[in-house]
């Protein structure tokens, strides 16, 4: 599939793109052509007011059982198929270990994990963040009510941002305000889960990738997306995959 000769114009086109090569990035990524973004029409992207197009299709695909979507590629969304998924965890959870992570950002995945799946707002008030993008500290009394942090901090977008690079966390579905006529409108909130909760059957991930090392994991992946790009300076595609 030539992705300089797609035209995305359907949901399934997406998913057929996603089997085939394995990753795809939603927005432009220094990879000349490999994104949804480049391969769909303007008009289209973000779709119209029935969400019918790229931006409203995350949800219904993510629902398919076939890939995961998250912020996995340099901080930007994009999907893994759930075949690739295993050597992708293998290798971002090794480069992006969960004991390394600051003490907001490890409290965030507990927060998540305790309540399996969460909507972005709802995990923000509970782990002990205000809904502007001031950090502010966990209150153990009550959750609801944050501690101020008179020390201005890492916004918890960001703390979300790093544990989804990490393949901690991913999206689960995407949720819409319903208009009056009952029809979904707005951008949409994500839900965020755990890998862990969402594809139970991809684990314990050293099994599902046949005892490879992280290493061996990241050169099956690049591997894999030379011959997907073979005009792409492989440099580029690390960039991608690290």
């Amino acid at each position: 599939m030539d992705r300089f000769s797609i035209i995305i114009e359907r949901q399934e086109q997406v998913e057929e793109i996603i089997r085939e090569w394995g990753f795809l990035p939603f927005f432009k990524n220094g990879i000349a052509g490999f994104s949804i973004e480049e391969m769909t029409p303007p008009e289209l992207l973000f779709g119209d007011e029935f969400n019918n197009g790229p931006w409203g299709w995350k949800g219904p695909i993510i629902a398919n059982w076939e890939s995961a979507y998250g912020k996995f590629f340099n901080g930007k969304a994009g999907f893994v198929s759930l075949e690739w998924l295993p050597d992708f965890m293998n290798w971002r959870r090794s480069i992006h270990p969960m004991r390394k992570k600051d003490k907001d950002a490890r409290h965030i995945y507990e927060v998540l994990v305790e309540n399996e799946s969460m909507i972005s707002r709802q995990l923000k008030k509970a782990s002990g963040f205000s809904l502007s993008r001031k950090r502010t500290s966990f209150n153990p009394k009550d959750p609801t009510k944050p501690i101020e942090n008179p020390k201005n901090g890492t916004a918890f977008d960001a703390l979300i941002a790093d544990l989804e690079m990490g393949t901690h966390i991913c999206i689960a579905d995407f949720e819409y305000l319903i208009s009056k006529k009952g029809e979904p409108y707005g951008w949409g909130l994500a839900r965020y889960c755990t890998p862990e909760a969402m594809y139970p059957d991809l684990f314990p991930v050293k099994e599902r990738v046949g005892g490879r090392t992280p290493r061996q994991s990241r050169k099956r992946i690049l591997d894999h997306l030379c011959q997907v790009l073979p005009d792409t300076d492989p440099k580029k595609i690390e960039k991608i995959i690290d």
